[in-house]
């Protein structure tokens, strides 16, 4: 079989229905006290740069759907929210980092990390899009990808390193660093910064991916390296790709981005298809995949079965994961104790051992369920906002239903200059 075009397979779901895949029963998985329990313990615990910058996404995904790019409208969204779409949780971490933030600084939070501060970037940058109070997100957002593109170490590739001290690729990079530059790049509107999304995201793959596993290594180059398959930072490459192609199909550029999708919808299934080989007997995955003498790490369980329900609406074959997926979400379930919290997790701070909790951890059991929610309703609805009209060889996009955001490109530009001037 031919993998499709990008916008081709959106179309082929649109018109084919729920019979490509067959009708979706919301199986077992967290209950919606369970689901209210981890987010409230992660907004308790969350505090490191990149774990703030991964909840402020999941609670995006979670509570306000339509401002995530996996929503049907996301780009641009709207200039003022209201009191039933305002993000506050979002919009409290931000102004916290804002407003604790040294003005000499390039990056959104200090950190010896390149790439973990700019997990922030999305939240930021719908912050000072809908003018949320608090500080210059604006000014902040544009030191902090200055920083990325002029001043941050880079591979002799291209590739820039997630650390600041040496040129050093970790696979939790491509989470943090490229859905905000194409991010950045839809809503400014700027091809040249969705182009260097895509092109990390190569980079990165690869150096980090092994040709014969199908697996990413975690952490290559610099003083140390950490070549084994991590569960979770295939999970974070993973997802992470998702993220950027979801913003290539709802930006001004989607027509010109297909090649890009399609490459990057491929990478995410070579994932999928290579961490599924080894899920255990329990639904759950060992914290290096391949290596079942380590333990068994639910945070990676619930990042990695959220992909696969990101994944499906884009690759119909991919629908082949879905009871697997299931599974895992299941065994989620079981490891969320009566006081909300994950267990059986890998300690966010020392990737080998195994820790007693784990907000990143968190934040993935609320993308899971994000995500659970969005595939049970596209495979009762259709998912796609636009698809493809096939006349002999001539394709057109068209949308699904009428936009009624009342936004062009010229009032977008507009709003943009007078927030960044």
């Amino acid at each position: 079989m031919i993998l499709p075009a990008l916008f081709l397979q959106l179309a082929i779901f649109t018109l084919a229905g729920i019979s490509a895949v067959g009708a979706q029963q919301p199986g077992p998985g967290p209950t919606p006290n369970q689901v209210a329990q981890v987010s409230d313990v992660l907004q308790q615990i969350a505090s490191q740069s990149w774990e703030l910058g991964t909840e402020t996404e999941a609670l995006l995904e979670y509570d306000w759907p339509a401002l995530s790019v996996f929503g049907s409208s996301a780009i641009p969204p709207p200039f003022q929210l209201n009191s039933t779409l305002n993000a506050s949780n979002v919009f409290a971490i931000t102004q916290r980092v804002i407003q604790a933030r040294n003005g000499t600084l390039m990056t959104f939070i200090s950190d010896g990390a390149v790439g973990d501060p700019a997990s922030l970037g999305v939240a930021m940058l719908l912050a000072n899009w809908t003018n949320s109070t608090g500080g210059n997100y604006g000014e902040a957002s544009q030191q902090e990808l200055s920083f990325l593109l002029n001043w941050a170490p880079r591979n002799k590739d291209g590739a820039i390193s997630h650390r600041s001290e040496q040129v050093q690729l970790w696979s939790d990079f491509i989470y943090m660093v490229p859905p905000y530059l194409a991010y950045y790049g839809a809503m400014r509107p700027y091809k040249s910064l969705m182009d260097a999304a895509y092109l990390q995201c190569k980079f990165y793959r690869n150096n980090l991916i092994d040709k014969k596993k199908r697996l990413w290594k975690h952490v290559v180059m610099g003083s140390w390296e950490d070549t084994g398959f991590w569960a979770t930072g295939n999970g974070w490459a993973a997802m992470g790709m998702l993220r950027v192609i979801r913003t290539f199909q709802i930006s001004p550029f989607a027509s010109q981005l297909v090649s890009e999708g399609n490459d990057m919808i491929s990478w995410v299934e070579e994932i999928v298809n290579a961490t599924y080989r080894h899920q255990t007997d329990d639904g759950t995955f060992h914290n290096y995949i391949d290596q079942t003498d380590t333990f068994t790490d639910s945070s990676a369980t619930a990042l990695l079965a959220a992909v696969v329900y990101r994944l499906v609406p884009l690759l119909p074959r991919a629908a082949a994961h879905v009871p697997a997926a299931d599974k895992a979400r299941a065994a989620i379930a079981a490891n969320i104790n009566g006081d909300g919290y994950l267990t059986n997790v890998v300690d966010p701070n020392n990737f080998g051992s195994q820790g007693e909790t784990s907000p990143e951890g968190q934040a993935f059991v609320l993308m899971m369920e994000a995500a659970y929610r969005d595939y049970v309703a596209w495979n009762a609805t259709g998912f796609a906002s636009t698809r493809i009209v096939v006349t002999g060889k001539k394709c057109q996009l068209v949308k699904q239903a009428p936009d009624d955001s009342g936004f062009t490109k010229r009032t977008v530009k507009k709003h943009w200059r007078r927030i960044f001037s």
